[in-house]
């Protein structure tokens, strides 16, 4: 694969991630040691060698398994791996609850954010992590000191380049604009796929202007653009998509249906068509793909050299996107989280923001 680099940085890494969370949650089902070394060592021969991960999976646990893995791998195959990074979650005072998605307490004083970069060093058995992203921070948390750090480690060398992950619902805009814009973060993490574009697309903009790139996630749409999610399926109990609205699960499926035919034209599977939309979005640097079989990174490490979607066929998609597919307003993407919109919360919009010129 051809690495992309995070604006103008000079951190290099593939343009597919395998999201690690999937060794530290169950969400996905139970991984062991030996699940990560065959799906570690499997993406890395497919050419993966972006592996994004972050300290609050499983407290601590996707971060050990990829440690012990990364450990065990030749010299020549582990001077090739980009190691992204998370932190802000205060979860050896508030561990959570085992299936629950409430949003622990989070900690961004210099001396707690300090202590887990060591700790996560620790784990991974490095001394650098390439892409560290403060996890899901609120504007609250913004504050000069916890940006001069980041600009230190990078400084010290104990990281390659720092930002953000927005989350954990799709939204928080306004905290990847000040990111980007007043504190020179050069990574903006966000919900991000042909289903949902806003606000990554506005925050793509952003990113062109301030020299950053954008790691997208969710780029399946939870299972839709898989086809792993049927009109009628209900997700319950550890399923982290049971807390998805009707939206995604009644008119996901139908929207996937009209995509189909264009990725079918070029040979994709759907999932195969998700990641090549996104790979043609300007200021995309990486897809933090959620991969949770063999098949499927074989499947998406296909991506970069299967052909490009056509520009007439990029327009019909927005023209889709912007009518909600012609299924009515109730097919509209959900409202994002807000940190300064009334309420908390504002509709998903489509116009594109004005243009900055840097």
């Amino acid at each position: 694969m051809t690495a992309r680099t995070f604006g103008h940085t000079d951190v290099a890494v593939s343009p597919i991630s395998l999201g690690c969370w999937i060794f530290g949650v169950d969400w996905w089902g139970h991984r062991t040691q030996d699940d990560c070394d065959r799906m570690c060592d499997l993406a890395l021969d497919q050419g993966i060698t972006f592996f994004d991960n972050g300290d609050a999976y499983g407290n601590g646990r996707a971060e050990e398994l990829f440690g012990n893995w990364l450990g065990k791998i030749p010299a020549d195959k582990s001077e090739r791996v980009q190691i992204g990074g998370k932190f802000g979650y205060d979860w050896h005072n508030d561990p959570g609850e085992k299936g629950s998605h409430r949003e622990r307490k989070q900690d961004f004083s210099t001396e707690h954010i300090n202590r887990m970069l060591d700790d996560s060093l620790r784990r991974l058995g490095t001394d650098r992590i390439d892409v560290y992203l403060a996890h899901n921070i609120k504007l609250p948390h913004f504050h000069d000191d916890l940006f001069a750090q980041c600009e230190k480690w990078v400084e010290q060398g104990k990281i390659g380049t720092w930002g953000v992950s927005l989350g954990p619902a799709i939204g928080w805009r306004e905290e990847g604009f000040q990111a980007m814009g007043d504190h020179g973060a050069k990574v903006v993490q966000t919900v991000y796929n042909v289903l949902e574009q806003h606000p990554a697309r506005e925050l793509g903009e952003m990113a062109t202007s301030c020299g950053a790139g954008i790691l997208a996630r969710v780029q399946d749409h939870s299972g839709i653009l898989k086809d792993a999610v049927k009109k009628e399926a209900h997700p319950s109990g550890s399923d982290h998509r049971k807390f998805r609205d009707a939206n995604w699960r009644i008119h996901g499926p139908a929207k996937a249906d009209m995509l189909r035919p264009i990725a079918q034209g070029h040979g994709m599977t759907m999932h195969q068509f998700a990641c090549k939309w996104l790979f043609q979005q300007p200021a995309l640097t990486s897809i933090t793909a959620t991969l949770t079989t063999d098949d499927e990174i074989r499947e998406i490490a296909a991506v970069p050299d299967l052909p490009d979607i056509t520009p007439d066929e990029l327009n019909q998609i927005q023209e889709w996107y912007h009518d909600d597919f012609g299924l009515g307003a109730d097919a509209h993407p959900c409202d994002i989280k807000s940190s300064v919109a009334e309420g908390g919360s504002e509709r998903s919009q489509y116009a594109p923001g004005p243009t900055i010129i840097a």
